[in-house]
């Protein structure tokens, strides 16, 4: 953290000034207490254990970013019904037949890989514990897509936006019109921590209103206590997403677009 600028002998007036900056920093740099990142190509990776461990399966490590190239998060939580809580949705695998559902609307064999290749079970390219992205294709992604600080180290909405990628928004192959609800401006309850901003149009993009409400914000309670610090630490509201998924809490400014300090 560097407070060089605050050692000298100041005015009231610039103290004023010089203690919320410190403030947003020291909230940005190891306050919160926030769980360690992974490297950016395991960033994502979402581990699926529902299977009782008597039946000896392996779980499956689900990478997001591999997906997110191809279909945005609305296909798989709304149109597939995956919850957007982790672990959540209870799939009967049968041998990665799934009724058609889930995985299997897509890992069918003709959109991609399905449960057999060639006549021989495929299991093992979804239930590998010992198994780890690919890093070339990982690293060719990251040179071409816009970079960002945390996280993958990739703007992902920046990059929809410059249709670097072309995501499907419906496994129909059908779009939608974007609402685009004004910009919600949230105020900070800890002194020195400059306002939060809530873009709609940006999240509206990928998912659908459905995914946020009413389960993890109801909108007829009209309040913002579930947005308190201490609840996303927890994994609850905003960082159901924005702890492990979505760009992580340590990115201050994303949400906190005033907050002064280190560049983004």
């Amino acid at each position: 953290m560097k407070a060089a600028p605050c050692r000298v002998a100041l005015a009231a007036s610039t103290w004023a000034v010089c203690i919320p900056l410190l403030a947003g920093l020291a909230f940005g740099e190891g306050m919160l207490n926030l769980p360690p990142q992974p490297a950016p190509e395991y960033y994502g990776d979402v581990l699926l254990n529902r299977t009782p461990k008597e039946k000896e399966v392996a779980p499956v490590y689900f990478s997001h970013w591999v997906h997110r190239v191809k279909y945005t998060c609305r296909v798989c939580h709304y149109e597939l019904e995956f919850s957007m809580k982790s672990n959540d949705t209870a799939i009967v695998c049968d041998k990665g037949r799934m009724g058609g559902k889930f995985c299997a609307a897509c890992h069918d064999g003709k959109v991609t890989f399905g449960p057999k290749e060639e006549g021989k079970e495929t299991c093992d390219k979804c239930h590998n514990t010992s198994g780890s992205p690919n890093t070339k294709v990982f690293q060719e992604l990251q040179n071409r897509l816009p970079k960002d600080r945390f996280g993958n180290e990739i703007d992902w909405s920046k990059a929809l936006d410059e249709m670097r990628i072309t995501p499907l928004d419906s496994l129909s192959g059908g779009t939608r019109g974007i609402v685009n609800i004004k910009v919600f401006t949230l105020k900070a309850e800890m002194s020195g921590i400059p306002s939060a901003v809530f873009p709609h149009k940006t999240h509206e993009q990928w998912l659908d209103c459905s995914s946020c409400h009413p389960e993890l914000f109801n909108i007829k309670k009209k309040t913002t206590q579930s947005l308190r610090m201490s609840n996303m630490i927890r994994g609850e509201s905003c960082a159901v997403c924005h702890l492990r998924v979505a760009f992580p809490l340590d990115d201050c400014r994303k949400c906190h677009p005033s907050m002064r300090g280190r560049a983004p």
